[in-house]
């Protein structure tokens, strides 16, 4: 293989502000250390992480680069010590705490994934968001087989991703959206019920299509008002995982909804967890979705796919909320 350059091109966060905020940069190529892969970027999806992370309001861990991008696909140009999980050559995809929008990027090669029957546009988009929803509606959120999971905003790639593993594990799944030709997305992907919540109250829309039961399961991004009105739509027993606050963090909530009906109100986030508890999301994932890719059964909603240097204009795509699906990145 031929010898790799000593520097690259990245996307930098000049301060915290718009999207005019990411400029191209030189920046060092990274080395991997010890269990880490060196992939040569071929797609990274964007995510609101990254758009947090560039206001200024989500800095990356310690340790991680401060370069944005959480999810990679790729060809593996170098081994650092001790990694044996990949050869020079795989095609992967991977998730990463940060260092994506770059022509090269770092993984432990325990979070990378074999390429299962996707392009690299599609696998760029997938480790934060199937990482992501297998581990909050599946792991923490315990979805079975019948039971009705209702997920806030259905055509976001977590709200896509979420619908399709939801009704292929069989469940039934009601789902909200910001306009008409949103639901009609989002039911052409396989949501049973989906509420423009702009123009319909999603409680009662959803005690409506539960024969007033409410949703086992509740997949929420947006926090705020919505927590109290989450605890109404709720079956009793229910549960309800939140992922983000794009509404807010703090709420004002009676909780004396959460004793009577019994709720479980979890939460996670996924860029600060530990290298095993990503792996041992990695191996799920493995086990339980990628035959799915595999046999065509599912796979990433791509809505528009911008050359690397334009990641400020996918950013003020993704901030203007009209994508259905995923962007991505290309080097």
């Amino acid at each position: 293989m031929a010898e790799l350059p000593s520097t690259m091109t990245a996307i930098g966060i000049k301060s915290p502000g718009g999207p005019e905020m990411l400029v191209p940069e030189q920046r060092p190529m990274p080395t991997p250390a010890a269990g880490e892969i060196l992939v040569k970027v071929a797609a990274a999806g964007v995510n609101r992480p990254d758009v947090m992370q560039r206001k200024g309001s989500y800095p990356p861990p310690p340790g991680a680069p401060d370069i944005p991008g959480l999810e990679i696909a790729g060809e593996v140009v170098a081994l650092g010590p001790d990694a044996k999980r990949w050869k020079t050559g795989d095609k992967v995809m991977a998730l990463v705490s940060g260092g994506g929008y770059a022509e090269y990027s770092l993984a432990h090669e325990s979070h990378a994934l074999p390429v299962a029957g996707l392009s690299m546009v599609e696998a760029g988009a997938v480790p934060e968001t199937f990482f992501t929803v297998w581990h909050n509606v599946f792991e923490r959120g315990a979805l079975k087989k019948g039971e009705t999971l209702l997920v806030h905003g259905g055509t976001s790639g977590i709200g896509t991703t979420a619908i399709m593993l939801a009704k292929e594990f069989g469940s039934r799944v009601i789902t909200t959206a910001g306009s008409d030709e949103k639901c009609a997305a989002a039911r052409k992907l396989g949501a049973d019920v989906a509420i423009n919540y702009k123009i319909e109250d999603f409680v009662a829309a959803t005690k409506a299509a539960t024969n007033d039961k409410g949703a086992e399961l509740i997949l929420d991004m947006v926090g705020g008002d919505y927590i109290a009105r989450n605890y109404e739509a709720a079956a009793v027993e229910g549960r309800i995982v939140q992922i983000a606050f794009q509404g807010g963090p703090k709420a004002e909530v009676n909780f004396m909804r959460l004793m009577l009906k019994r709720l479980h109100h979890t939460g996670s986030t996924l860029r600060a967890r530990s290298v095993a508890d990503k792996a041992a999301i990695a191996k799920a994932i493995a086990d339980k979705v990628l035959p799915l890719f595999a046999k065509g059964k599912a796979k990433p909603i791509i809505y528009k796919v911008f050359p690397l240097r334009e990641a400020a204009q996918a950013h003020a795509l993704m901030e203007s909320s009209a994508h259905i699906g995923k962007i991505v990145l290309t080097a």
